[in-house]
Parts: C-alpha cells; structure tokens; sequence
C-alpha cells in the first residue's frame, strides 16, 4: 500500500536536498567571487555555471513539495562551511560535496522514494545524482590542473577559447593576454572544457 505522502520520509528528503542545493548555489556563488578576486575568471565562470544548475536541481526537489503548499516541513540536516581562502580547495571541496550527494545522499532518497510508492521522485533523485557525479568529475579536474600547475599550460597543443571574446588560440599554453579584448589570461578555458563548443 502507498505511504501517504505528507507523512513520508521522501517529503523530508525533498526539503533536505532543496536545502543542500539551495546551499550548494550559494557557496559557488561565494566561491565564484573568491576565484574571480584570484584572477582565475575562467574558474569563476564554472563556479557560476555549476549555481544555475544546482538552482535547477533545486526547484525540480521543491516543485515535487507543491501538494504541502502553504505548510512547513521541519528537517534536521548538516551542512558543510567550505570556508577558505585557496582556490583548490574550494574545488576539493565542491568535489567532494557532490560526490557525497552522488554515492550516498540522492541514492539512499530515490531508494526510499521508489520504496514509499513514489516513482518520478525517485527518478529524479536517480538523475540528479549522475548530474552531481559530472560536476565532482568537473571540479576534480580543474583542482587537479590548479595543483599541477597546468590551468593554462598543457604537454600537447591544444585550442584555448577566451572566454570573455571567444577567441581561440592553440598552443600548449594559452595566452598572457588575449590578442583581440586584452583581458588576461585566467579567462581561458581547454576548448574540451568550455561550455557550447562543437569542436
């Protein structure tokens, strides 16, 4: 027999993971604003992507509550302070956050809402954690190349694209300054790595 849905667990780990997105945003949101002040723009810009779709994920949690409308569901939860200074670790941190709702948090609430009866939750809590697994993937990455020295510096030639123009250079290591709008170099992206390019 279905669980009623007002007093199933999934309604709470709805709130949960609307809180945890909501949080995710803003803390890459902060986190944004730290690379930018770095002068690692092109990390700033994948900081800010990676908030819109956490804002997605967000609203796509909240919308499965629209039954509650007008009440209050109490959660308890933690959540991470991923406070520093340094770049890579605000990285290493956002890594390891999505891995966490990847493996542990949205697997044990899909399961719990495929047991409770409710399918399409289920199936959201499935999906979002792939998504969640491709930013760690994306943001270990990016650490990884920080760590190594190898942000704007590859072993093989390869396309660059400026992010602010969408000049593209090739080379193993993109430019100081950006030949056509002058802004400088932590606005270049691995071509492979920026968004809505076709080759």
């Amino acid at each position: 027999m279905p669980v009623d849905f007002k007093t199933s667990q999934t309604k709470e780990n709805l709130m949960r993971a609307f809180a945890g997105e909501s949080q995710a945003r803003n803390r890459y949101t902060f986190a944004a604003a730290q690379a930018k002040e770095q002068k690692l723009q092109m990390i700033e810009a994948v900081f800010t992507f990676t908030a819109g779709q956490e804002k997605e994920h967000g609203e796509i949690f909240y919308n499965h509550l629209k039954e509650l409308g007008g009440e209050t569901v109490r959660v308890d939860g933690g959540y991470p302070v991923d406070i520093t200074d340094s770049v890579v670790q605000l990285l290493r941190y956002a890594q390891h956050n999505e891995y966490e709702e990847w493996e542990d948090a949205y697997q044990a609430f899909g399961d719990t809402a495929s047991k409770e009866g409710f399918i399409p939750i289920a199936q959201s809590f499935y999906k979002i954690a792939e998504i969640e697994k491709s930013h760690g993937d994306r943001f270990g990455q990016l650490a990884d190349l920080l760590e190594q020295g190898k942000l704007f510096v590859s072993d093989v030639s390869c396309k660059w694209m400026c992010l602010n123009c969408g000049h593209i250079h090739e080379g193993t290591e993109a430019p100081q300054v950006c030949p056509v709008c002058q802004h400088d170099q932590g606005y270049f992206i691995r071509l492979e790595l920026a968004p809505y390019t076709c080759c």
